[in-house]
């Protein structure tokens, strides 16, 4: 049993959670994630490591509530407990020898951004970081990301910020103004990991990209994680979450994100009716 030790609303559906899991923090890199089980006979579900303490022993987690687990999860409050907490997997990212680099976070993805940005500034690396939201409402980290970047540039797709426009376009202006990066990290929706892939390719930089697919024991047995890179099959748990952008088959990836979109709605309204007491207990 895992205790969550702080709560936080990020936004109306975004949460972050600090959990008291000290052999998962004593190992935990940027990049990794962890699977948990909300409770006995839960489904497991990955979530990126947020951020990690090792000398406090804890670990964060920040999750945006879509389906029934993400939803069951948000409903605990400090001093809960989530059953199954297991990680550190899947393989740290490879920051040495960044100078420079340009971090790019797309949403939720901003959560997964914020510990490369935050290791690279350790190391010294100049950052720039760019995140993207639908509006200013669901802006996340700004505060944090501040604190670990040179430059901090958030756009939003209705302009409620006051800087309209998608994450591409920032970056393609720093790109049009000369700014050389010595690496491209983008994380967030496939298309947007796409979009960033295909205006750096031209440019020669290289970019790495965090995919997130389907993902069922989070030790390669299944499969279910499967991505094609580079026209070879890889599994996103144990050989990712990161690669090259420049190799990534985006497009069967997005194919294979809308496999189960029906049985995911299905399992969320059966949810939703035993909370109403419409289903059965």
């Amino acid at each position: 049993m895992f205790k969550i030790l702080e709560k936080r609303v990020l936004n109306p559906d975004v949460k972050l959670m600090v959990v008291d899991a000290p052999v998962v923090a004593k190992k935990a890199e940027p990049g990794q994630f962890i699977i948990l089980r909300v409770r006995e006979g839960g489904e497991r579900i990955p979530l990126t490591i947020a951020d990690y303490d090792r000398n406090k022993g804890t670990v964060t987690i920040i999750f945006q509530e879509v389906g029934k687990t993400t939803k069951l999860l948000g409903s605990l409050n400090e001093g809960d407990y989530i059953l199954d907490f297991v990680g550190p997997l899947g393989q740290p990212s490879h920051l040495e020898n960044v100078k420079r680099a340009a971090v790019i976070g797309g949403g939720l993805g901003t959560a997964i951004a914020y510990p490369q940005a935050k290791k690279l500034h350790s190391m010294g690396a100049y950052v720039d970081a760019i995140t993207g939201f639908r509006n200013k409402d669901l802006i996340i980290l700004e505060d944090e990301m501040k604190k670990v970047c040179n430059r901090l540039f958030i756009t939003t797709d209705d302009g409620s910020n006051g800087n309209k426009g998608f994450v591409t376009d920032v970056l393609k202006k720093l790109l049009d103004e000369g700014t050389q990066y010595d690496l491209v990290i983008a994380i967030g929706p496939l298309v947007m990991m796409k979009a960033v892939s295909n205006l750096t390719r031209p440019y020669g930089i290289k970019t790495i990209v965090s995919m997130n697919p389907i993902m069922v024991d989070g030790t390669g047995m299944c499969g279910g994680c499967r991505v094609t890179v580079g026209g070879e099959v890889k599994f996103a748990c144990v050989d990712g979450p990161d690669f090259d952008g420049h190799l990534v088959d985006f497009d069967e990836a997005i194919r294979r994100q809308a496999m189960y979109k029906k049985e995911e709605r299905q399992s969320l309204e059966a949810h939703e009716c035993k909370l109403g007491g419409i289903g059965n207990a």
